[in-house]
């Protein structure tokens, strides 16, 4: 039987503000335990939740951008439920009357464009965290993260593989960067992906029975975490079996999935009303003043890398799919503006290739943009060659300074005195003639033979433009 895929995914999205949802407490990562956690966050006797009024603008910031409606009158309502790391007993989010009503956004995947719907947005807060490892008959309960600020953006269960999630997460977790309204670190669960998998006879209109993966945190795991979920799901009706709607956990090591709880619905959690926060009413003033000031966006960036730029379509979507790649691409621009080209070409190449390699961010990068620039620039006005390029690259990654103190130090610089390339040309000349006589009879593969030898005399240094000019003219 063949079968199709239904996947919807629930992101949730960390607002980057300095405080949380309702309280006065810090939200920096990596903070000692249960530094950042104040008495509200504890549910201390007596203490009152006071919405933080910047995660009411960076929510309607994305509904803007996604193209959905704002719900001016929305509500927080309690979601009860028990566990260690949540003090209270309940989490305050949003049910019937969420911040960010339905909205959408297009894909790409494999040239083919898509839109997705999303059902909501709602505001909500984060619970602490359960630490298994830190004691050996104990679990540790850290309660910083407790009332971080949330978006959790809900999306309508109109993807049909795992390449469909992966391209709506990652557009996802783009557009909150741009915003500036989430740092979007999957390490440090800044961004988590729950995925709703089900599958379904193709033709048949009623959906099969879901099952959630929870708090995935990287778009890699997604990706594998689902196709595993589907061919379980396959496995089990063609054996004649049920799926049981449950919630399951992704376990990266045993490279499977594995029953966590069976699924809550909404009524298990006996949402109602805060009886301690008052509907937040939006005006129609504000929605204007943020849609106003709204940051450039990937597809206009990338609109203008083409148009001012000169970028080919693929480079500008690429240098465009991070704000952390865009901007360090355009701080490298600030000091070489007629260079956009090979700025691009170090930036998709070799910079890249040792984050992905090494494993970094582009903000942890060890090189700068002004030192990358710094180094396009020696490459440009013929200081070294683009070969060198290279090996000054992996020098700097090491730490070993700036693309000129390398150069005066190793004593890189590029050899473009005629003379001096001219002289040693002659040589391999007179040393060659079977190969110039091949040359002359129009053997013109020959020609990478003599830049070779030449190559070798000059340790590499000679400038790759200029000796071949001069060979073809002597070898003419």
């Amino acid at each position: 039987m063949k079968w199709e895929t239904i996947i919807g995914l629930e992101i949730h999205a960390q607002l980057n503000t300095k405080s949380k949802i309702f309280s006065a407490a810090g939200t920096e990562f990596g903070q000692a335990q249960n530094s950042q956690a104040c008495a509200v966050d504890l549910a201390l006797p007596g203490v009152l939740p006071v919405l933080n009024e910047a995660t009411v603008e960076k929510a309607i910031k994305f509904g803007l951008v996604i193209d959905a409606h704002i719900n001016q009158r929305n509500v927080f309502d309690r979601k009860n439920y028990f566990y260690p790391d949540l003090p209270k007993g309940y989490q305050i989010s949003q049910l019937d009357f969420p911040i960010i009503g339905r909205g959408k956004i297009e894909i790409t995947v494999a040239n083919t464009s898509k839109t997705i719907g999303i059902t909501r947005a709602h505001l909500e807060e984060d619970a602490g965290k359960s630490i298994h490892d830190l004691y050996d008959d104990d679990t540790a309960i850290d309660l910083n993260r407790a009332g971080t600020p949330l978006l959790e953006i809900v999306s309508d269960p109109d993807m049909r593989s795992a390449k469909e999630a992966i391209a709506y997460a990652k557009k996802i977790h783009t557009l909150v960067q741009y915003l500036d309204i989430s740092d979007g670190n999957m390490q440090q669960g800044s961004f988590r992906c729950d995925a709703n998998i089900s599958i379904r006879p193709i033709g048949q209109e009623k959906f099969g029975v879901r099952t959630e993966l929870k708090n995935i945190n990287s778009f890699k795991f997604l990706e594998r975490a689902i196709n595993l979920e589907i061919q379980r799901q396959q496995d089990i009706l063609e054996d004649g079996g049920a799926v049981v709607q449950e919630t399951r956990l992704f376990d990266a090591l045993k490279n499977e999935t594995r029953s966590m709880r069976s699924k809550e619905e909404a009524n298990d959690y006996r949402y109602f009303p805060d009886p301690d926060l008052l509907p937040v009413e939006i005006s129609a003033e504000l929605i204007a003043k943020i849609k106003q000031n709204l940051p450039e966006l990937p597809q206009q960036k990338k609109a203008r890398f083409i148009a001012e730029l000169g970028l080919s379509d693929y480079d500008a979507n690429i240098l465009t799919s991070q704000k952390g790649l865009a901007d360090y691409f355009e701080t490298m621009l600030k000091s070489n503006p007629d260079n956009a080209k090979l700025c691009a070409n170090w930036v998709m190449g070799e910079l890249s290739a040792a984050l992905n390699k090494y494993q970094i961010e582009i903000q942890n990068t060890p090189i700068s943009a002004q030192n990358l620039s710094l180094l396009v620039c020696r490459i440009s006005d013929g200081t070294i060659s683009g070969k060198i390029g290279k090996d000054i690259f992996q020098a700097m990654w090491a730490g070993e300074g700036s693309a000129d103190e390398i150069i005066a130090t190793k004593g890189l610089k590029q050899m473009s005195d005629s003379g001096q390339i001219e002289a040693i040309i002659d040589k391999i000349i007179a040393e060659h003639t079977q190969q110039v006589a091949q040359f002359k009879s129009g053997n013109e593969k020959i020609l990478g033979f003599f830049v070779g030898q030449a190559m070798k005399a000059t340790a590499g240094k000679a400038n790759p433009k200029l000796l071949n000019e001069l060979l073809r003219a002597k070898l003419s």
